[in-house]
């Protein structure tokens, strides 16, 4: 049988540890978010174009890499019960907030969505969007010059506009 000493001790402790767990503020769960796949824009085809193999397979890439880098920030939704609806609304960049709409009938609290700007052979651009789906207000946005079109540099240009411009500092009331 323990001392009354050892006791008040242990009884003590465990009302400093449950003390503390009350005044820890809690985590909240990561809000929900519709991650649509990145699309090609190319500005130089009247009417635009489809994207070609080697193309899809990039846009795939950098839609998995997006998906990887918000991964400790968002709870993806799956997209794909509006697959329909998605490729009627296509290209998302171009539907004035249709993302928005979409996201917010998946249950989705976030719309992210991204395309690649086709500027030459070797430059592109990579735009990345974060809106709320309730309003399809931006609240997050960022940019960055592809130099090369390689499967590494698109991957790198993702990597880091979701490191040095979306979450450079966390979402506005989300953290």
């Amino acid at each position: 049988m323990p001392s009354p000493a050892r006791s008040r001790l242990g009884w003590a402790l465990a009302v400093v540890t449950a003390a503390g767990a009350l005044a820890a503020p809690a985590q909240a769960a990561p809000e929900k978010a519709a991650i649509f796949g990145v699309e090609l824009f190319d500005p130089g085809v009247v009417g635009g174009r489809k994207a070609r193999p080697d193309e899809v397979r990039r846009l795939g890439l950098v839609t998995d890499e997006l998906r990887k880098a918000l991964g400790d920030s968002v709870e993806p939704v799956d997209v794909a019960p509006q697959a329909a609806e998605i490729a009627k609304q296509a290209p998302l960049y171009k539907c004035d907030g249709c993302a928005a709409a979409i996201a917010k009938t998946l249950g989705a609290d976030l719309a992210v969505s991204g395309y690649v700007e086709k500027g030459s052979n070797q430059i592109f651009n990579l735009t990345v969007t974060i809106a709320e789906s309730a309003t399809g207000k931006v609240i997050r946005g960022g940019r960055v010059v592809i130099r090369a079109d390689t499967d590494d540099t698109w991957a790198h240009a993702m990597r880091w506009v979701v490191k040095n411009r979306i979450l450079a500092e966390p979402l506005p009331n989300r953290s």
